[in-house]
């Protein structure tokens, strides 16, 4: 069976991340892709420039439209923008009984620009969270949940996951890219107890819309494999996007992984 998997999130005209990311995800790993925008994005690879936030309303009968006539298998949420948004978000998807949630918690751009209104964390932490199969927060997102600071060593990530776990998540992904060293360590916690995954870092300047890539390839695999298997796999299928990310020549700045990396073998 084809997994029909939709993404709630905001929009990116360049192509690397956000809802743009998430639909090529889930079609590289063979899922039917559904979306809901959130947020119209002005962004490129070198930064965020602006963003307009839609209507929570608006936002809400997207997600009903959707669920009243396709079967859903799992959900990505991505860029929420506000308190009402993800108040609609949380309504709707509790009402429709939605599973296979990843909540990837979008707070701040890598040019810095916020993406999140500093009264909606408390939405996200309080409505969303508790409804995810696993959140799939970086540290500083993972500081910003916590309302801890952004000062994070191997320790401090591995002694911060029963507290993130007890925000209400059955999964939590805390990723370690942020860390200096000659690895990515990311955690994965739950029912088994703590997954380490470590994968060589890349040297390159391509990263924009990692996060978005990863969430949604969890979101791509979870009807299909456990969650420790999904996020195994998603990791692995993120990292070959990332290592092949040089045979694009998409941007300035950041330029986006190549999530079509198995698929397109050389195109002239």
């Amino acid at each position: 069976m084809i997994a029909n998997v939709l993404t709630i999130a905001g929009t990116d005209p360049s192509g690397g991340a956000g809802i743009q990311a998430d639909i090529k995800t889930f079609s590289a790993l063979g899922a039917y892709a559904c979306s809901v925008v959130t947020a119209v994005v002005a962004q490129n690879t070198c930064g965020v420039r602006s963003f307009q936030a839609l209507d929570p309303a608006f936002v809400a009968d997207q997600i009903d439209a959707v669920f009243d006539d396709v079967r859903i298998d799992a959900v990505k949420i991505g860029m929420i923008a506000n308190a009402g948004i993800a108040g609609a978000v949380a309504d709707r998807l509790a009402h429709h009984g939605a599973r296979n949630i990843v909540l990837d918690p979008v707070m701040v751009a890598k040019s810095g620009q916020a993406l999140l209104d500093p009264e909606a964390v408390s939405a996200v932490r309080e409505r969303l969270v508790p409804l995810a199969s696993v959140i799939t927060p970086n540290l500083p997102e993972a500081a910003v949940l916590l309302d801890r600071p952004d000062d994070w060593s191997a320790a401090t990530m591995t002694a911060a996951l029963p507290e993130l776990l007890s925000l209400g998540s059955e999964y939590v992904l805390l990723k370690g890219g942020h860390l200096a060293g000659a690895h990515s360590t990311d955690l994965l916690a739950g029912p088994e107890g703590i997954q380490t995954l470590r994968a060589p870092r890349i040297t390159t300047t391509n990263g924009h819309g990692t996060g978005c890539t990863l969430s949604s390839a969890i979101s791509a695999l979870l009807p299909h494999h456990d969650m420790p298997a999904a996020v195994t796999r998603a990791k692995a299928y993120l990292h070959a996007a990332l290592a092949q990310s040089d045979a694009l020549d998409v941007g300035q700045g950041h330029g986006p992984v190549h999530h079509f990396h198995a698929l397109w073998g050389s195109v002239p």
